[in-house]
């Protein structure tokens, strides 16, 4: 097996996040089990975060790469950061917004209750005439609690391959139940899925829901923050309740769209290496896009969806811009991953940890809410209504949570997504 570190391979990722960046690769030739799970080993060895902890287990004892790393992995913090995934899924996702699947995402509320969060255009799911607020009643004919309850719901969802067949059945807010049969193909997600204006106290208020930090990104918050600017736009209404992270880079550009004059060349977050890597060490700064608003003021919707690249926004804007957080508390993912490819894979072991530019990092359990509200799933997105908009609005029309969001501010959140791990984390996607 040969390994060197020639080659750089120009990904930095944030909960599986690529960001065009210097960032070190491997060459791998030995593709055997046992040359993959050493080469997992070798790169635990000199990036991870946490390799100081790694017990001294024996790759050859190992079937897959993917066994080896949830056997050694930090389980105190690193449940499911570090993952593997394939190169072709990873290249499709970052440089289109591309998955395979059915086409929505979802959130758990109960044993019980598994509903429709969002469903992508053009997408098998679309066409099937599903839409947010559905309730998932049967997988291929199974009921949905049974399957919950036996923690079969994925596989029985199935593989993410072009063609591959399931039949759903669901019940509409209205309470019609359809069944149809849906064949998995490629589903691109828009990266801002949508976006609104509204008067508030007389003046012009925007909204945006951003869905993924990917490469399409920047030209599509480019665009958007365009029109704001031609509104006249002065306080931002950031919907990021279903955005489990992507690009550093992204994350820096949508900072700085919204921070304007007010954040230019100021910190906006720096990375911690491990003590072997301490010379990757470095600091990333707020620019100056044509296109920011400088906004005032900014209220960020959340949920426990909403994880790395998107709290690495909330909090590298922070200590520079009122930001009130409305909906559930974020995921709690303060590290970042580099991704190395092997194999037809990439690894992406988590590689450091990120602060803000007041040395603000390490929420592990999430960052918490100003103002507690559930995700309105009776409702569209972008619709006033919607319970997470309706109080943003109410934040900004007032400067305080409604009564009934400051009452619910101590109480436990249910409503979690459909865990997943790795790369189905950042998507929340069937």
């Amino acid at each position: 097996m040969k390994l060197s570190l020639k080659h750089l391979k120009q990904w930095v990722f944030f909960l599986a996040a690529l960001a065009v960046a210097s960032s070190p690769a491997f060459s791998q030739d030995d593709c055997s089990v046992v040359g993959q799970n050493t080469f997992v080993r070798l790169v635990l060895d000199e990036y991870y975060l946490w390799y100081r902890e790694l017990p001294d287990a024996n790759p050859a004892l190992y079937d897959s790469p993917e066994a080896y790393l949830d056997a050694v992995r930090f389980r105190p913090i690193d449940k499911s950061f570090s993952y593997i995934a394939s190169a072709q899924a990873t290249t499709a996702f970052y440089s289109n917004s591309q998955f395979i699947g059915i086409g929505f995402s979802s959130r758990l509320l109960s044993p019980e209750e598994y509903r429709i969060a969002q469903v992508f255009p053009n997408s098998p799911a679309s066409d099937a005439g599903l839409a947010r607020g559905d309730y998932l009643l049967a997988v291929n004919g199974r009921p949905v609690p049974e399957l919950i309850a036996s923690g079969e719901l994925s596989a029985e969802l199935g593989p993410s391959e072009v063609g591959y067949i399931v039949e759903l059945t669901w019940r509409s807010l209205k309470g019609r139940e359809s069944t149809a049969v849906v064949k998995k193909r490629p589903v691109t997600i828009p990266t801002v899925s949508q976006t609104a204006i509204f008067n508030v106290n007389g003046l012009p208020v925007g909204y945006v829901h951003f869905r993924n930090f990917v490469e399409p990104s920047i030209a599509a918050l480019n665009a958007t923050f365009a029109e704001l600017r031609r509104e006249g736009v002065v306080d931002l209404i950031l919907d990021l309740r279903y955005n489990g992270g992507g690009l550093v880079s992204v994350a820096q550009h949508l900072a700085s769209l919204i921070g304007g004059m007010r954040t230019n060349t100021k910190v906006f977050n720096e990375y911690i290496h491990n003590d072997k890597q301490t010379s990757r060490n470095r600091q990333l700064r707020f620019e100056l896009p044509a296109e920011a608003i400088s906004a005032p003021r900014v209220v960020i919707i959340t949920s426990r969806s909403s994880a790395s690249a998107s709290e690495l926004v909330i909090n590298g804007l922070d200590p520079f811009i009122p930001v009130t957080l409305v909906g559930r508390r974020t995921f709690g993912k303060p590290v970042g991953q580099y991704g190395f490819e092997f194999c037809e894979k990439v690894f992406f072991p988590v590689s450091f940890k990120s602060v803000n530019s007041a040395g603000e990092g390490e929420y592990y359990d999430g960052l918490p809410v100003d103002c507690s509200v559930r995700d309105g799933l009776n409702k569209p997105l972008a619709d006033p209504e919607e319970a997470s908009l309706a109080e943003a609005l109410y934040h900004l029309r007032n400067g305080a949570c409604s009564p009934d969001a400051a009452q619910r501010l101590e109480t436990t959140d249910r409503g979690r997504l459909v865990e997943h791990t790795g790369f189905g984390q950042i998507i929340n996607a069937r």
